[in-house]
């Protein structure tokens, strides 16, 4: 594992909480790569925590599917076969794209704007993949959030939370982020025309393409 950058010191809320956050980030970012042997006692030096905390965040990530304890051998980054990818690509089209017809049907004006709002941004960041990665996930959370379903983002959230583990991200391809962001445009077209059909057949598009690209990428 590479070394990690200096901490800044913990908040005093729930000191695993903070911990597991803390995790999440250095698996986001490849610093725990996927696959890779979590160093507890190296990673609690690090932290300058003990390792009760520790083992109790990494509980919290195993229950969210990013890490995965095996019995005497201790905690590693999950990681993403294909098949996972498929399957998790499949679950997210269905339950976004089921989104996306009940905001054309539902949403208001100012929540249909908001979502405009979002999409500029995205138009602004095509040339920026880290930045675009995050507006192009607070685009979609908010379409969620304004479709009104609170378990259904519950669990689009915890699979999003998945697929930050692929290796294989669809938007890591060449060209894909122009892509994706003309798939934007036509589902845009498609809630503002309130159409629930369109717009429910343009997010499964938009998530099929995502998986055609990542399917391509090699193993």
């Amino acid at each position: 594992m590479a070394a990690l950058e200096p901490q800044r010191p913990l908040s005093p809320r729930a000191l695993y909480q903070d911990v597991a956050e803390r995790l999440r980030q250095l698996i986001y970012t490849r610093r725990l790569e996927p696959g890779s042997w979590i160093d507890e006692l190296k990673l609690a030096a690090e932290f300058g925590i003990s390792r009760t905390p520790l083992r109790e965040a990494l509980k919290v990530l195993a229950v969210e599917g990013l890490v995965t304890m095996k019995v005497r051998r201790g905690a590693y980054v999950t990681e993403m076969s294909r098949d996972d990818v498929a399957q998790i690509y499949h679950l997210l089209a269905l339950l976004e794209s089921d989104a996306a017809g009940d905001v054309a049907e539902q949403a208001s004006e100012a929540e249909l704007a908001q979502l405009q709002q979002l999409h500029d941004r995205l138009e602004k960041l095509v040339r920026q993949r880290d930045a675009f990665f995050a507006a192009n996930e607070a685009f979609h959370m908010a379409l969620l959030q304004i479709a009104g379903n609170r378990w259904r983002s519950q669990i689009v959230a915890d699979l999003r939370k998945m697929m930050k583990l692929n290796r294989h991200h669809s938007l890591l391809k060449q060209g894909r982020l122009a892509d994706s962001l003309a798939e934007h445009r036509a589902l845009m077209a498609a809630l503002a025309s309130r159409q629930r059909s369109q717009a429910t057949a343009r997010m499964l598009d938009h998530f099929r393409s995502g998986l055609e690209a990542a399917a391509s990428e090699p193993a």
